[in-house]
């Protein structure tokens, strides 16, 4: 493991160490760890939307009103299922 070292004020640290408590962390680093944990898993779910919006921009678009496209998909859901 590598150690990491930076400078918060007095105030927010205290906040991070009641929270840390609070959310039933064993100390701070473990908390920190945590939410860098979490912010790499959001990037990565963010990063993978972005694809699939530019996917979708780059197969085209159409010129018929999305209710009625979503209509004929769910009829034809039905259909399939007999």
């Amino acid at each position: 493991m590598t150690d990491l070292s930076l400078s918060i004020p007095s105030p927010l640290h205290s906040r991070i160490e009641h929270r840390a408590a609070q959310a039933g962390y064993a100390d701070v680093g473990e908390y920190v760890r945590d939410l860098i944990e979490q912010d790499l898993a959001s990037a990565e779910d963010i990063a993978w939307v972005r694809e699939k919006i530019a996917e979708g921009e780059a197969s085209g678009f159409i010129d018929r009103d999305a209710r009625e496209v979503l209509r004929e998909i769910v009829a034809d859901r039905r259909a399939r299922r007999g």
